[in-house]
């Protein structure tokens, strides 16, 4: 990867928390990896596998137990943003804004929408009133919000219209990088699409960078340049989105695809229903932490974790038998039942 084009580095990303009896819960344990300028990198799992708590460190709305965040700003100057100092932080906030999962919690009840989407700007620059509001209006036009819902409040809307004001809150600032933190879940199907669409628009009209955080693999494999799958806390597999979904070499990854419905009621789809539940994260399993749900499991795998390696260009996996195993992809699913 060109390190010219890198917008975003992860490095070494872990979290803990204090769990029961004082245990130590890694809800993100040691994740690396890199986003590049414009693309859509996404980050898929099931619940409970660290993805969101990853995403909130990464903006700063929790603190993380250690790592790096790099961004380049808009001067191309490569910066920690988990280091920076009070004086530079307003500044590095506004390269990167977050879309919340929950249209409804994540607006303030109290707040006009003017208010709302306003906010980032009046508290990140000095910019006159009059330039906000023709700032307020021009993304709120590009949102699909209607001008004259500015003075009205979040109880007023529907969800759709709603997450429409959370991205449009997310782009006032014109950040480089926007984390979308399972932004569609809470929405109907049809507005799903509305809003995929729109977050599609945006990034092509303004250049933008999305890490999006989502459990649904059918959005993500079409938003998705990038994805990365994670398991108890870590990444263990990490393609482009085509090769990934073709040709998945962790058994864990070939699992969440075997759960995509595709859209010809004439394919059934053999379901790999794993075993099992997921491992405490306060006591994980010696090996590789995924063996006790593993099909393709040996002696090796219950004793030793596996390396995190390239075993193609671009396509790094964490797995002993990577290279030797004969995973099913969507297409490999689709044509074995045609």
């Amino acid at each position: 990867m060109e390190m010219d084009n890198i917008i975003l580095e992860i490095n070494h990303l872990t979290k803990e928390f204090k769990g029961k009896k004082n245990e130590t819960v890694q809800a993100v344990s040691d994740v690396s990896f890199s986003v590049k300028r414009g693309e859509t990198f996404s980050i898929v799992g099931e619940s409970g596998c660290g993805k969101t708590t990853l995403g909130r460190c990464i903006v700063r709305g929790v603190d993380a137990t250690s790592g790096e965040v790099h961004i380049v700003d808009k001067h191309n100057k490569k910066i920690d943003f988990l280091q920076v100092k009070k004086k530079d932080y307003q500044r590095l906030r506004k390269e990167i804004q977050m879309i919340f999962q929950d249209p409804y919690s994540s607006l303030n009840p109290r707040m006009t929408v003017y208010d709302i989407i306003s906010e980032p700007l009046r508290a990140t620059t000095k910019l006159k009133k009059t330039e906000i509001d023709q700032r307020v209006i021009e993304i709120a036009e590009k949102t699909g919000l209607n001008v004259s819902y500015l003075k009205r409040y979040p109880h007023s809307f529907s969800g759709g219209q709603r997450q429409r004001i959370g991205i449009a809150r997310a782009l006032i600032t014109n950040p480089q990088v926007i984390v979308c933190d399972e932004a569609v879940s809470a929405l109907d199907v049809s507005i799903q699409a509305q809003i995929i669409n729109l977050l599609k628009d945006l990034q092509k009209e303004f250049q933008m960078t999305y890490l999006f955080i989502s459990h649904d693999l059918s959005i993500v494999e079409y938003l998705s340049d990038r994805v990365a799958v994670m398991y108890l806390g870590k990444i263990i597999e990490l393609a482009p989105t085509q090769e990934l979904f073709s040709k998945p070499r962790h058994p864990y990854t070939e699992a969440l695809l075997s759960a995509v419905p595709r859209p010809n009621p004439d394919i059934r789809l053999e379901r790999i229903v794993l075993q099992g539940e997921v491992p405490n994260p306060s006591n994980r399993p010696q090996g590789c932490h995924f063996h006790p749900r593993c099909a393709y499991k040996t002696e090796k795998c219950e004793q030793t974790e596996p390396e995190w390696e390239e075993i193609e260009e671009g396509h790094f996996v964490a797995c002993h038998y990577a290279t030797e195993l004969n995973l099913n992809g969507i297409h490999n699913l689709t044509a074995m039942n045609q």
